[in-house]
């Protein structure tokens, strides 16, 4: 969660209180002791305290940072101060590690605060108990050093706690699963942390050398071996994630599944799914998670832009920051990116789209990372082909080529579904309206069946406006269409017929001459006979509907005259 700009400055301030004076303070009271002579000693150990932030352990997907091996040597034996240095010395490292975002600064001054805190109250609590800076007994220091050891990591969990519950307004156990792995790991260090302590005496600074080394190769093995184990749980992840793309038949699912899973793989604050279209790329999709005005996204050509660049390439690209990139994008970046990923999504050798990831933090994606997003991308392209040719072939199968109405089969159907939410009691009524265009095998007969074609289509586009989402028009055949009105009732589809009616009789429609060689541009008035039947009072089933709609039609519209509107009489 974001923190406002006003909590924010509080923490600065709080900081600005706390910390500087309590370092002079700690200066004068508790100075550092046993300094002379053991210079290289203290910078090993500052060494060790810059450098164990950068190699953490992460244990059960818990990170555990084990700086306290080290600051716990330099408290004992050269006393408050010199732990509290070495403490704020890990912050920057540690921070890094963190991958740090420019809007995320305040968390500088709250660590710095944190462990100053956690140093000066558990070193407190120590000497409170008798303890003693440079102990060369186990006997006398190891009460007071426990206690140290525990009120540390204690100090410090109710420090956590008191800043998500009552600054991020974040309720969290006092017992999670982080606090248990970080209180087990320390313990487990107290007892080396100890012993580099007493070897200290006899070897000087290659005591920490002799302890240190071990335990850093340690922590990189370990590190390798939790990034195997991640990138074996990624591929894992990806193989399901492909199924699911697989398993959707619509494009929009597709793309809703696709953008879903992989903000959820990796940290993603923008994410752009780009088509090939020619020779631009047009958007497809975007999520924005920090972008308060969503700009409009510019159209880009093949070599402009990173995207572009990739498009051009055919390669994947992986920036940690804003320099790497900032000379190569162009047009539409949101600000405060730093970190970019861009990928080209391939089918059958060739790059169909793009997908471009951005977060506002530094070395956001990892190497491994972009091989799993390539792959998650082999699989989307394979899913949003496949959801096109399904969708593709679904139209065809269920719309009529010429006028891309329903045609009759689906129009059956819809029928069928609605009759069965009208019986269960889901629709109060069901309207039909049935219209056939009046004299139309005259307009075939004299300008062509190509005009006639030009006349149905530009009926169907009237239709459908007019109509809009208050029921489902569909060509019934040749120059018959129909209209499906759910919850409508017979005098409001009386009224609604009548308007399709005056809108065909009193706009003349466009078409041309196809059998003259000029192919002549003509406005031809025509008219349309109109039927209308409504369930359940003129029928108990579908077909019912459909014959009573009809038998309106050509004995009450047609016989009377034609160009009129006339409901089913029993």
């Amino acid at each position: 969660m974001q923190l406002s700009l006003k909590k924010k400055l509080w923490i600065l301030f709080a900081w600005l209180a706390i910390v500087p004076a309590g370092l002079y303070y700690t200066y004068q009271f508790y100075p550092p002791q046993n300094v002379e002579g053991n210079g290289w000693e203290l910078l090993t150990l500052v060494v060790f305290a810059t450098a164990i932030p950068l190699m953490p352990i992460v244990i059960n997907g818990s990170t555990i940072f084990f700086i306290q091996w080290v600051t716990l040597v330099g408290f004992l034996k050269y006393g408050l101060f010199v732990e509290i240095v070495l403490m704020q010395f890990s912050i920057i490292p540690l921070l890094i590690r963190l991958r740090m975002a420019k809007t995320d600064w305040h968390r500088a001054p709250l660590n710095s605060l944190m462990f100053f805190l956690v140093s000066f109250s558990s070193g407190l609590i120590y000497f409170l108990l008798g303890g003693e800076t440079g102990a060369t007994s186990i006997g006398e220091m190891l009460p007071a050093a426990l206690s140290y050891q525990v009120a540390s990591i204690m100090i410090n969990q109710f420090l956590l706690l008191a800043y998500q519950r009552y600054v991020v307004v974040n309720d969290i156990r006092f017992y999670s699963k982080d606090f248990i792995w970080d209180f087990i790991a320390n313990m487990i260090m107290f007892p080396m942390s100890l012993s580099l302590y007493f070897l200290t005496f006899q070897i000087g600074p290659f005591a920490s050398l002799l302890i240190g080394i071990p335990f850093i190769s340690l922590s990189m093995i370990l590190k390798m071996y939790n990034s195997s184990e991640k990138i074996n749980e990624s591929l894992q992840k990806a193989g399901e994630i492909g199924h699911q793309l697989t398993e959707s038949l619509k494009v929009d699912e597709v793309l809703d599944i696709f953008l879903e899973k992989i903000i959820e793989t990796l940290p993603v604050e923008y994410a752009y799914i780009l088509d090939c279209k020619g020779d631009e790329l047009v958007l497809l999709r975007r999520v924005e998670s920090k972008q308060k005005n969503v700009h409009k996204f510019p159209t880009l050509r093949k070599g402009q832009g990173i995207s572009g660049m990739v498009w051009e390439s055919g390669k994947s690209v992986i920036y940690d920051s804003r320099s790497e990139w900032v000379a190569l994008a162009d047009a539409y970046m949101p600000a405060g990116v730093e970190s970019v990923l861009c990928v080209p999504i391939v089918r059958s050798q060739k790059v169909e789209g793009i997908l471009l990831l951005a977060s506002s933090k530094k070395r956001s994606y990892e190497k491994f990372q972009l091989m799993i997003v390539e792959i998650l991308c082999s699989y989307f392209g394979v899913a949003i082909q496949n959801a096109r040719h399904h969708e593709k072939t679904k139209q065809n199968s269920e719309r009529c080529a010429l006028t891309n109405l329903y045609n009759y089969r689906y129009f059956e159907d819809m029928l069928s579904l609605e009759f069965n939410e009208l019986e269960k009691g889901e629709r109060t009524s069901l309207s039909l309206i049935m219209l056939d265009l009046d004299h139309f095998k005259v307009i075939n007969d004299n300008y062509g069946h190509q005009s006639g074609n030009e006349i149905l289509i530009e009926l169907a586009d009237r239709l459908c406006k007019l109509i809009g989402k208050h029921g489902t028009v569909a060509r019934y055949g040749g120059e018959e269409f129909v209209i499906l009105l759910p919850d409508t009732e017979r005098s409001e589809a009386l009224s609604l017929a009548e308007r399709v009616r005056k809108s065909i009789a009193h706009r003349p429609f466009v078409l041309h001459d196809t059998l003259q060689a000029s192919n002549r541009k003509l406005m031809v008035r025509i008219t349309a006979s109109i039927g209308v039947a409504t369930a359940p009072q003129d029928a108990d089933d579908t077909m019912a509907l459909i014959r009573h709609a009809d038998r309106a039609l050509y004995t009450g519209a047609k016989q009377a005259g034609r160009n009129r509107v006339a409901e089913y009489v029993k």
